[in-house]
Formats: structure tokens, C-alpha cells, sequence
């Protein structure tokens, strides 16, 4: 059965409405800080409660099995239903740090009913040319991760409880979107009620365990690849006394790219094995991680930003396929749930990586600070090559 034509582009852009709830305080970071009299190392704390609330949400969701024993598209709209009302919270009167914590921390929670069952849906309606599917669905993520930095300068300017509207707004339609426009896809198969034993047994099957492994590898780079890049661009400044160069602006085309190679990964896929154009993107990504003190200490603005713009079109061109092998290698019945529970340990290896490069950055030369990042590479590529990942 072919799928509808609209359904993809509902899919996608239902995604990008929701996942804004994600960013949307990076923005407004500064002016949470001065309107409620925060701490400095608050603009940290609220950053780090999303991802550990989506980490938390994605367990839960995996635990509980819920994309796989409710209707996925209305498991979609009531997590952005709530996701958005978390958000808008934030612009209240009276907020301490505590509740801004809770509402970013409950932000993130719904988020795991978003991003994760955006997948899923896509799976179910796309066993064929999945890869494809996937890679529209992570770029629109991709895009929403950079453009608060192309916003940065003018968000200043802008009423920063407006923003914050906007996004629960468009969260609101992004739901409705999908719970109206995308029924149950056609290859969805209904969880058999709790189990329990669900959440661990996704990884006995080899071929899922490779791809889920591969996967951890891919985001211990990722996210903190993306954390220092605006951190890479001012020490090169800094080191080459460079006049001019727009960091917010750079921030947002090095990550931003990415979106675009996640498409042409998906398109790739589709002619190739999708595990080998996987397999191609996260060598390159390492082999980026291994060659940064060269490139990144070389005294050329132009060589310097090209090698940038290079790996942050491989280091996230691979994540919609390894999802895309997820999927493919999990169970039907529990294909939701698989999907979530490897959502949720990789998000929680991004908080690690980030925490260890912060750490060791107050006593290491930024030059050969990352390298520490191809040890996710490096463990991928190997359990991609295993014979008994």
C-alpha cells in the first residue's frame, strides 16, 4: 500500500512545529536570567533540565511500551499538548528557579512523545524508503538545533514572552496536524498491553543491538560537537586575531547544514545499503575528530570554516539511518518502543560527552580537545563491523 502524498510532508513539518518547543528557550536565555534575577550558571542548569527531561520521557514512554499500545498520532498530540503548556509556563509572573526548572524539565518529558513517535509514525506508513522518511524528519530537528543561533542577534530586540508563545502555538498546531491529517500508518502492528520485558528484549536481536550501538556511538560526538561549535569559532578568532567573523551566524550554517545531509543521506539509502552510507558517514565524522588539531589550529579563515561546514554535514548525516536500522531490525510489535528506549540512552551519552569535554576544556588545549570525540566513532564503527555485535 502506497502512502498518501501528503503524509510526509505532515509528518515533517507536524515535527519542526513541535521540536521548536526544544530550543526555544535558548533564546531567551539571557532574559529569563535578568527578568526572574537568576544566577549566571542558570543559563546551564536550564539548558541540561530538557535533555534530562526528554532523557526521563523516553524512558518512561519505553517502559510503558505507550507508542506501541496507543494510536501514535494521538500519543503525538497530547505530548505536544503538554509540552506546550510547560513551555508557555515560563512566562509567568513569580517564577523561581526551581519552577522554570520544572516546566524546562517537564518540556523535555513530552518531548519523548514527539521526536521519538514522529518516528515511529514515519515507520509505520514507510517500510520501504524509510531511510528517506527519517532523513526529513531528523533535518527538520537539525534546522530547529541551529536557528536559535540565527535568531540570537535579533531575539535581544524582540518581547522573548512573544517567542515563547509562538512556539507553544505552534507545538498546539503541529499536534493537531498529525492526529488529523495522519491516522494509523498501515504497517503499525498494536503492542500486545504492558510488558515489561519489551524494554530490555529489543536488544537480544543482533542486527538491532549493531545498529543501536552504532547509534550511541554516532550521538557521543554529535551533540557536543554541536554544543562547542560557536566555542571552536571564538578560539580561532581568539588565536588568529580574526576581524568580522559572524559567529552566530557560522554556528547556524555549520549545524544547519546537516539538515541537509540528513536528506541526501535518506536519498543515498535508497540506492545503497543503508548500513554502508551509515557506516561511510560516521568514518568521516571520526576521521574529522582525528584531524581537529590539525584543521582547527591552521591559520586559514577559509580552510578553517570549510572543514567545519564538512563535519557538520557528516557528523549528523548518519542519524536517520541508524534509525532507520532500528526500526528495521526491531520487532513490529514493539517497534515504537525500541525506537524510544535507544532515543533515551543516546540522549543520556550526549549529557556525559558534554560534561567530559566541559571538564577537561578548563585544563586541555582546545586544539586537541576534541579528539576525545572519536571515541564514539570509533566504539560505533567497530560494533557496525562485529559478527556478534
Amino acid at each position: 500500500m502506497t502512502a498518501p502524498k501528503r503524509i510526509l510532508p505532515v509528518i515533517v513539518i507536524a515535527q519542526f512545529c513541535c521540536t521548536s518547543l526544544w530550543f526555544a528557550g535558548n533564546a531567551v536565555m539571557s532574559n529569563l536570567v535578568a527578568e526572574f534575577s537568576l544566577s549566571d550558571n542558570a543559563l546551564g542548569h536550564l539548558t541540561s533540565f530538557v535533555q534530562f527531561g526528554f532523557i526521563s520521557g523516553t524512558l518512561v514512554f519505553a517502559i510503558l511500551t505507550i507508542a506501541d499500545r496507543f494510536s501514535p498520532s494521538r500519543v503525538f498530540l497530547v505530548s505536544a499538548v503538554l509540552g506546550s503548556l510547560f513551555n508557555a509556563g515560563t512566562i509567568l509572573e513569580g517564577n523561581t528557579m526551581a519552577s522554570l526548572l520544572l516546566l524546562r524539565f517537564g518540556t523535555g518529558f513530552f518531548l519523548a512523545g514527539i521526536y521519538p513517535v514522529g518516528m515511529k509514525i514515519a515507520a509505520d506508513y514507510y517500510e520501504k524508503g524509510l531511510g528517506k522518511s527519517l532523513g526529513f524528519l531528523v533535518g527538520a530537528l537539525v534546522l530547529g538545533t541551529a536557528f536559535p543561533h540565527l535568531l540570537k542577534g535579533a531575539s535581544e530586540s524582540l518581547p522573548w514572552r512573544g517567542g515563547l508563545i509562538t512556539t507553544s502555538g505552534l507545538a498546539l498546531l503541529g499536534g493537531v496536524m498529525m492526529v488529523v491529517l495522519v491516522p494509523n500508518g498501515p504497517h503499525r502492528k498494536r503492542g500486545q498491553g504492558f510488558n515489561l520485558s519489551a524494554f530490555l528484549k529489543v536488544f537480544e536481536h543482533p542486527p538491532f543491538r549493531a545498529a543501536a550501538f552504532g547509534y550511541f556511538g554516532h550521538m557521543w560526538e554529535l551533540y557536543t560537537f554541536w554544543a562547542f561549535v560557536p566555542i571552536m569559532l571564538k578560539n580561532f578568532i581568539n588565536m588568529n586575531e580574526v576581524d568580522g567573523l559572524n559567529v552566530p551566524l557560522w554556528s547556524f550554517l555549520i549545524i544547519g547544514i546537516g539538515g541537509v545531509a540528513c536528506v541526501i543521506g535518506g536519498y543515498l539509502a535508497q540506492k545503497w545499503p543503508t548500513k554502508s552510507v551509515a557506516f561511510s558517514a560516521l568514518l568521516l565524522s571520526g576521521c574529522c575528530c582525528l584531524v581537529s588539531p590539525l584543521l582547527l589550529s591552521f591559520p586559514n579563515e577559509i580552510v578553517f570554516l570549510i572543514f567545519l561546514l564538512f563535519w557538520g554535514t557528516v557528523v549528523i548525516a548518519d542519524s536517520p539511518l541508524f534509525s532507520t536500522l532500528v526500526a528495521q531490525n526491531a520487532q513490529p510489535e514493539v517497534k515504537g518502543t525500541a525506537l524510544t528506549i535507544v532515543n533515551c540512552i543516546g540522549f543520556a551519552i550526549t549529557i556525559l560527552s558534554i560534561q567530559l569535554v566541559t571538564f577537561l576544556s578548563t585544563s586541555l588545549n582546545p586544539t586537541y580537545l576534541y579528539l576525545i570525540l572519536a571515541i564514539g566513532p570509533v566504539f560505533g564503527l567497530s560494533r557496525l563491523m562485529s559478527r556478534n555485535p
